[in-house]
């Protein structure tokens, strides 16, 4: 939309021809005053011709002429006055008198009633000129204004424009706003109406550099950030092995929200059949709010923060949420019966408070009783289990259950050595990222009491999992960490799910089956929700990894 500065093209003053020969020298007078910019002497002069019943057609152009001097002055109460009594008449200027007179409603925050009057307009010149006024008065009032008229006003070409340049400066837009958007591109059926490909066209965005890190050598090979790529880049391969026409491309977010933006830009992005990434909050939410506008399946492939999603279409989270972690706890508790007593610890993570105090209410829903609430720290870990009667020699027990919330080894030694040095037999419940501690050893433990709590747990003793890492040692000689494999989980997933056999329709195909069996991890569950709420405690039995009845 062109942006044109507003103000009233020479041209109307110089082509108005009157009618009434010859033309009064006050209104001469006037026209001078006009041209010259002289505003203010210019109104009064026009005043005296404006009365129909005494200048005839000549009052119709005094009144133009007049509204013209008074938006010169910024006086747009003045120039509609003027223009109201005249602007439905017929006469020559009729579209010249309505687009000033819009021009006016908008100066004077009238703007229902300068869009209705546009849409009068029937000169396609000055319809073009009222869309641009249109489109340099609204760019800056509020979208719910111009959502909530969009419907009645969309045809104006400024009007959308100027929704489509408020919707965009934002990072994050409601469902109604998105919506909205999508309207606005045009785009409301063009996916469905599309004929779909064989190909799964997975995007992966991730920020591999940021600014620290400019330099995409400089990623350590430790780097969460680059396991989880080399997990998904080899689960894509194994694909392409196996037959299945899919493509994967890859971009750098490089935690910058601004240049993110300019991402999606990419007509590459809106062809995708599903996002994978990226993974820090600021972002996601950015990918979540495009992936709602565009209709593309939207995954985060780590966190356990995504309880939004469950109120969007097309934003997934790849673990369980907090609130899925939260009644799988409960329920496993529930099962055990090993009494009503609760004893709850987290760490200062967003995860892990919040989790604890969605326990705290559920746990007492289900009537447990919570005897120890407590944030822990490396240093206050042990202090936390000796206060509930977990020490040695003769000693109390004050609770009969403990959870651990925390993927802190810091926070997880204290409590093994405790635990192992006084051969505790109470049951405690820690997240599944202690199975890859290197300083547990739980086999040699007296009393297996440690349980632990799934999120996309590894089925670490199962077949598949036997060959994968063998066959990932062999491509990259090392073995492949837990973010590696949930890579390579996570493209499986997808795969199960969105194919030429089944469909491309993610949510459809999730929604057929209650739970689905993972290939390297336990299994999965979406259906109804946006997130795995598939979430077992799981017991060690003769080593080997076992869901609790």
């Amino acid at each position: 939309m062109k942006k044109s500065l507003l103000v009233i093209p020479v041209f109307f003053i110089l082509s108005v021809a009157l009618a009434q020969i010859p033309t009064p020298d006050a209104y001469r007078k006037a026209q001078s005053e006009l041209a010259a910019k002289n505003y203010w002497e210019a109104i009064p002069l026009f005043k005296q011709f404006i009365d129909p019943k005494e200048y005839g057609n000549l009052a119709n152009y005094a009144a133009f002429h007049l509204a013209e001097a008074a938006l010169g002055a910024n006086q747009p109460g003045q120039a509609i006055e003027a223009l109201e009594p005249v602007v439905n008449g017929n006469w020559a200027k009729s579209d010249e008198a309505r687009y000033l007179l819009a021009v006016a409603y908008f100066q004077n925050q009238q703007n229902i009633e300068a869009l209705q009057l546009i849409k009068k307009i029937k000169d396609d010149k000055l319809m073009v000129m009222a869309e641009n006024a249109t489109y340099e008065h609204l760019k800056q009032v509020s979208s719910s204004f111009m959502i909530a008229n969009l419907s009645e006003f969309k045809d104006n070409r400024g009007y959308g424009q100027a929704l489509k340049r408020l919707l965009e400066s934002q990072s994050i837009l409601s469902a109604t706003e998105r919506a909205a958007y999508y309207e606005l591109q045009g785009k409301s059926n063009e996916r469905s109406n599309v004929v779909k490909d064989q190909v799964l066209d997975i995007v992966v965005i991730l920020p591999f550099t940021n600014s620290a890190r400019t330099s995409l050598t400089s990623i350590s090979q430790n780097d969460f950030i680059y396991e989880l790529y080399q997990g998904l880049e080899y689960g894509v391969e194994q694909l392409q092995l196996s037959g299945v026409q899919v493509n994967m491309l890859t971009f750098d977010s490089k935690r910058d929200v601004s240049h993110l933006q300019k991402l999606l830009n990419d007509p590459a992005i809106s062809k995708a059949d599903i996002i994978v990434g990226p993974i820090y909050p600021e972002e996601s939410d950015v990918v979540s709010s495009f992936a709602e506008t565009a209709k593309i399946p939207f995954v985060h492939p780590l966190s356990n923060l995504g309880e939004r999603f469950e109120e969007l279409n097309y934003s997934y989270l790849f673990r369980p949420s907090v609130s899925s972690i939260a009644d799988g706890i409960v329920a496993s508790l529930k099962n055990q019966n090993w009494g009503k007593e609760v004893a709850i610890g987290y760490s200062s993570s967003s995860r892990d408070e919040m989790l604890a105090k969605m326990l705290q209410d559920k746990l007492g829903s289900a009537g447990f009783r919570l005897v120890k609430f407590e944030q822990v720290t490396s240093r206050n870990s042990s202090e936390f289990l000796q206060d509930l009667g977990i020490r040695s020699g003769e000693g109390v027990m004050s609770v009969d259950q403990i959870i651990l919330l925390s993927d802190d080894p810091s926070i997880a030694q204290p409590v093994f050595s405790l635990m192992e040095s006084i051969t505790a037999s109470i049951p405690t419940l820690v997240m599944d990222s202690w199975l890859g501690f290197n300083f547990a050893n739980y086999e040699m433990l007296e009393f297996p009491n440690f349980y632990f709590i799934g999120n996309n747990t590894l089925n670490f003793y199962g077949d598949p999992m036997k060959k994968f890492r063998n066959k990932f040692y062999d491509k990259y000689l090392i073995l492949p960490s837990i973010n590696s494999a949930l890579g390579v989980e996570l493209i499986t997933w997808i795969s199960s799910n969105m194919s030429d056999s089944k469909g491309f329709d993610l949510r459809r195909n999730l929604d057929q089956n209650a739970f689905q069996t993972g290939k390297l991890t336990w299994g999965f569950n979406f259906q109804g929700v946006h997130n795995n709420q598939y979430v077992p405690v799981f017991k060690l039995e003769a080593g080997e990894l076992k869901p609790l009845d």
